[in-house]
């Protein structure tokens, strides 16, 4: 950085004072919200659904909101906020190439969000790849290969299962050419953790690549490209505790070299000029930019940076340590209740992130988290986690009536399955899942205390009252 910059990047950097390891959550915007209960009285709300998206650390909203003065467009600007929002903006990306701890020669693009990431890798696949993917992926992962022949492995039931079902799968394929496999580092659904490295070595030993679906693997866990081995990293800023619109694809660049760029546009062309025919011709980046055309979300990216540096510096191992402690008060509590199944594919002694779906017997799902967010000011999800096959594989034996409040509505001769999910990390206090745990155990126990009805399709609390 010139020392024409040096000052105000200064300040910045001064804004955000690194946050302490400590063994107590990490500070979240809206931590002190309070909402009000259908009941009477307000509540402060415990929001138990990060794995859709998690809270903006208040280190990161205190970083974008000491930038946002200073914002500017990027790259080429002649003027002082311009030079300045470029410098931020590529610095972000080494950041990100940090924490990520990518080779030397990996290249980061900055997206929107995972789905985006992958939507992006499936444009650049050589002719003729071939996909592999399992039927429990979130659908971010499984449906962006439009255009290459996809194999979808079925749901395993073991970390070894899975390698061995990986295996067979490539060395079978025909022709036996480029391939790609895509695998998430946790379930959306059950929070476990998959072998990743071991699927990495699978992948590789039959000539294949992979693309580690990092999203709800990254806010809980450090995630090496090197000690993984994988090809390629996506991720989402919102489930990184950076809510500001952006995402990243790291990995390798021959592939996002050889491709013809994402989108066309300003930022990814190097140089554009006409012929003498009428028509144009285009030099595009081999750079990152290739595939970053338009205006970049500058404040995205300095977000995403901001999360990193804010995750590393609390450090992971006090992180991880705190979030099995809640991992476990939950699923304690919930095995309490006879009435709660909680799903698995890898069993109860699997390792797992802070995401913990289950189904109460007697009741709809929907119905279920109706009444933790109406009557206990607990915000979970409901349904099936944009991971159908998995999630109807977990519920195949376990049909619920259709017509019950909120259950969706299913196809002739299928059943109505729903689940709810409960989420957690870094910015989770411990009140909010002891009170979860109880709410729970209440509503089992003694019902709902308020009416409740389907409208658009969600369950709600009716306006007629108490139950």
């Amino acid at each position: 950085m010139s020392a024409y910059l040096n000052t105000a990047a200064t300040a910045l950097e001064a804004s955000a004072d690194a946050d302490p390891a400590c063994s107590g959550p990490l500070p979240v915007l809206g931590r002190d919200v309070r909402v009000p209960l259908v009941t009477g009285g307000e509540v402060t709300y415990a929001a138990l659904d990060y794995a859709a998206s998690a809270p903006a650390l208040q280190r990161v909203w205190d970083d974008v909101a000491a930038y946002a003065p200073y914002y500017g467009s990027v790259h080429r600007g002649a003027g002082y906020l311009s030079q300045l929002s470029t410098d931020l903006f590529e610095n972000a990306r080494r950041t990100v190439e940090e924490f990520l701890d990518c080779r030397d020669d990996d290249q980061v693009v900055f997206t929107r969000s995972t789905t985006d990431s992958l939507n992006l890798l499936a444009q650049t696949l050589p002719a003729d790849c071939q996909v592999f993917v399992f039927e429990t992926e979130h659908h971010a992962s499984l449906l962006p290969w439009r255009d290459a022949r996809v194999t979808y492995l079925n749901a395993p039931r073991t970390p070894g299962e899975a390698v061995q079902t990986l295996e067979r799968a490539l060395a079978d394929r025909d022709p036996y050419g480029p391939a790609l496999v895509c695998v998430t580092g946790a379930s959306n659904v059950t929070g476990e953790l998959w072998p990743v490295r071991e699927l990495a070595a699978a992948a590789h030993a039959h000539g294949a690549r992979i693309v580690l679906d990092a999203a709800q693997l990254a806010p809980h866990h450090p995630v090496s490209v090197q000690e993984l081995d994988v090809d390629w990293v996506a991720f989402s800023g919102h489930k990184l505790y950076a809510p500001f619109g952006s995402g990243v694809l790291a990995g390798r660049a021959d592939w996002l070299q050889d491709a013809e760029p994402y989108l066309a546009g300003g930022g990814a062309s190097k140089s554009v000029a006409r012929r003498t025919d009428g028509g144009v011709d285009v030099e595009w980046h081999t750079t990152a930019a290739r595939h970053e055309a338009g205006s970049p979300n500058v404040i995205g990216a300095y977000s995403i940076a901001s999360a990193c540096k804010a995750l590393t510096e609390a450090g992971f191992d006090t992180l991880v340590a705190r979030e099995q402690e809640l991992i476990a008060r939950v699923r304690t509590g919930l095995a309490e209740v006879p009435q709660v199944k909680v799903l698995s594919l890898f069993g109860d002694d699997a390792p797992r992130v802070g995401v913990i779906s289950f189904v109460v017997e007697g009741w709809n799902s929907s119905h279920f988290a109706a009444a933790l967010s109406a009557e206990y000011g607990i915000g979970v999800r409901d349904g099936l986690f944009c991971a159908h096959p998995l999630v109807r594989t977990l519920l195949g034996s376990d049909p619920q009536e259709q017509g019950e409040c909120g259950a969706p509505e299913a196809a002739p001769g299928e059943k109505s399955l729903n689940a709810i999910r409960v989420s957690f990390g870094a910015g989770t206090p411990d009140e909010h899942v002891e009170r979860f745990v109880r709410a729970v155990a209440g509503l089992v126990r003694d019902g709902a205390r308020w009416n409740y009805r389907t409208q658009d399709g969600r369950c709600v609390p009716d306006t007629s009252g108490a139950a």
